[in-house]
C-alpha cells in the first residue's frame, strides 16, 4: 500500500475542549504530529501576551493546529465527500496544509516578528521544504508533495478551493481560533453555530460557498469575529504587555550592538541580533527560552533592560491613555521632551500602539491583501456576495476600525523624589484624556 493511503490499525483521538475529539486515521497525519517541529508548537502560546489579561489563555498553537485539521477533516470527509465539485485526491494535501499552516510561528510571534523583521510564513515554508522531520514525512508521499503543501499555505497554489478551506474570510483557521480563544479566555463573544455553517458549506471549482439558508449563521460568525478582535485580541492591557516585550527585545539588541557586557550572555539571540538566523537557530527559540532570559535579565546592570524584564515577569505593566495621533502629535512631542527632562527614556517608556481591523470586506481587485468575499449559493444556483443580501454584514463591510493608545509607566511619574515639577507637567498632560487600568 502507498504511504499516502496508509491508515492506522486503530483510529487515534485527541480529547479536545472545543471539538470534543480530534480524529486521526491517516498514517501521514499521525507521523507529522509526532515530528519535533510540530511538537515545538506546544511551546508557543496561541495568544502571546494575552495570558497576562485573561489568565486562562495558556493554550498553544499545537492545540489550534489540531483544531484546524479536525474542522477540515470533517469538511472533506463528511460534507464534501461524494460531491462532484470536490476531487477527493486533494484530501491528504488539504489535511496536511491545515495541520501545518502555523508551523513557522515563533515565540510571542507578532512581537518577535516586529523586532527582528521576520515573517512566520517564510519559516513555515522553510520547515516544510528544509532538512526537517516534517519534510522527510511529506517527501515519502511524493518528492513534490512538500512543495504542494507549502504552496497551499502560501496561497500560491492553483488549487483555490483547497486554499479557501484554510485561508479565506470563512475558513477553518478562523472558525477554530474564534471558538478556542473564547473558550480559554472565558468570554462568550467567539461562540457561533459552526455545526450549521459546516452543514451549508458547498464546494465550487475555486472556492467554498454557503447555501443561502445558512446566511444567519455566517452573520453570527462575522459578528463573533468582530467582538473577539476588540474585546480580546486588541485588549489594551494585552497590547501594553506586548509593548514591554517588544521593548525588551529592542533593548537587548541595542545593548548587544553597543558591546554591552551581559552578566548572562544571550547565546540564543546572537544570530537574531546579527541577522544571520538559520532554521536550526529559529527552531531552538521557543517561549520557555525567551522567558528564561527575561527572568535572568532582571539582574542585569542596565537599568532599562532589568526594569522592563521585571515589569513583564511580575506583570507591572504600563498604564495607557486614549490617543489620537492625527490631532495630538504636538502633545506627543511635548511629552517626549518632558520625559527626557525627567530622566525617563521615551524610546522605551512612552509608546504609541495602534490596532486596526477590517471585520469583513467585499472584493477589491488589485488592492493589497486582496480579500475574496463570502458568496451565498441561491436556490437557483446563482452566487451572490454576502453583504448584498445581509444588512448586518453590509453595515460593517469595508469599514476599518482603528484604535490608538499611549503607554507610559505611571509609577515613574508618581515618584516625586526627583524632577518633581517636570513630572507634574507630564501628569497634567496625560490627565487630559487618561484611561488608567
Amino acid at each position: 500500500m502507498a504511504y499516502s493511503a496508509e491508515k492506522l490499525s486503530e483510529e487515534k483521538v485527541f480529547k479536545d475542549p472545543v471539538h470534543r475529539y480530534v480524529h486521526v486515521r491517516d498514517r501521514v497525519i499521525w507521523d507529522l504530529i509526532g515530528t519535533k517541529e510540530f511538537q515545538r508548537l506546544r511551546r508557543i502560546k496561541q495568544l502571546g501576551t494575552t495570558f497576562l489579561t485573561f489568565h486562562g489563555a495558556e493554550h498553544s498553537r499545537f492545540n489550534h493546529s489540531l483544531g484546524v485539521y479536525e474542522i477540515v477533516r470533517r469538511i472533506v470527509d463528511d460534507v464534501f465527500a461524494g460531491r462532484p465539485e470536490w476531487n477527493n485526491n486533494e484530501r491528504l494535501l488539504t489535511l496536511c496544509a491545515a495541520l501545518l499552516h502555523d508551523l513557522g510561528h515563533g515565540p510571542f510571534s507578532h512581537s518577535f516578528e516586529k523586532v527582528f523583521g521576520f515573517d512566520h510564513e517564510d519559516f513555515t515554508r522553510a520547515i516544510i521544504l528544509g532538512n526537517t522531520e516534517v519534510n522527510g514525512i511529506l517527501s515519502k508521499v511524493s518528492p513534490d508533495f512538500p512543495e504542494k503543501v507549502a504552496e497551499v499555505i502560501a496561497k500560491t497554489s492553483e488549487k483555490k478551493l483547497v486554499i479557501s478551506l484554510i485561508s479565506s474570510q470563512i475558513d477553518a483557521d478562523r472558525m477554530d481560533y474564534l471558538q478556542r480563544d473564547a473558550y480559554f479566555t472565558g468570554v462568550s463573544y467567539g461562540q457561533f453555530d459552526m455545526e450549521r455553517i459546516l452543514r451549508v458549506m458547498r464546494p465550487l471549482e475555486d472556492q467554498v460557498v454557503i447555501k443561502k439558508s445558512g446566511m444567519h449563521a455566517v452573520e453570527d460568525y462575522i459578528m463573533s469575529r468582530y467582538q473577539m478582535y476588540w474585546q480580546v485580541y486588541f485588549h489594551p492591557v494585552s497590547r501594553g504587555a506586548e509593548v514591554i516585550l517588544t521593548k525588551i527585545l529592542h533593548r537587548a539588541k541595542h545593548l548587544y550592538e553597543q558591546k554591552y557586557a551581559f552578566k548572562h550572555e544571550p547565546f540564543h539571540f546572537y544570530s537574531f541580533f546579527t541577522e544571520q538566523v538559520t532554521l536550526e537557530d529559529y527552531l531552538k527559540l521557543d517561549e520557555s527560552v525567551i522567558l528564561y532570559y527575561f527572568q535572568i535579565w532582571q539582574e542585569e546592570k542596565d537599568p532599562i533592560l532589568s526594569d522592563l524584564c521585571r515589569r513583564f515577569v511580575n506583570r507591572n505593566l504600563f498604564k495607557y491613555a486614549e490617543f489620537d495621533p492625527a490631532k495630538e502629535y504636538k502633545k506627543l512631542a511635548e511629552l517626549t521632551s518632558l520625559f527626557k527632562k525627567a530622566g525617563i527614556d521615551p524610546e522605551y517608556y512612552l509608546v504609541v500602539d495602534s490596532s486596526s481591523d477590517l471585520p469583513y470586506d467585499f472584493y477589491r481587485p488589485g488592492e493589497e491583501e486582496e480579500r475574496l468575499p463570502i458568496h451565498l449559493l441561491m436556490k437557483n444556483g446563482e452566487l451572490k456576495e454576502l453583504s448584498r443580501e445581509s444588512e448586518i454584514v453590509d453595515a460593517i463591510s469595508g469599514k476599518r476600525r482603528t484604535d490608538h493608545k499611549l503607554y507610559y509607566p505611571a509609577d515613574f511619574l508618581e515618584d516625586d523624589s526627583s524632577k518633581k515639577n517636570v513630572k507634574k507637567q507630564i501628569r497634567a498632560l496625560l490627565e487630559l484624556n487618561e484611561r488608567s487600568v
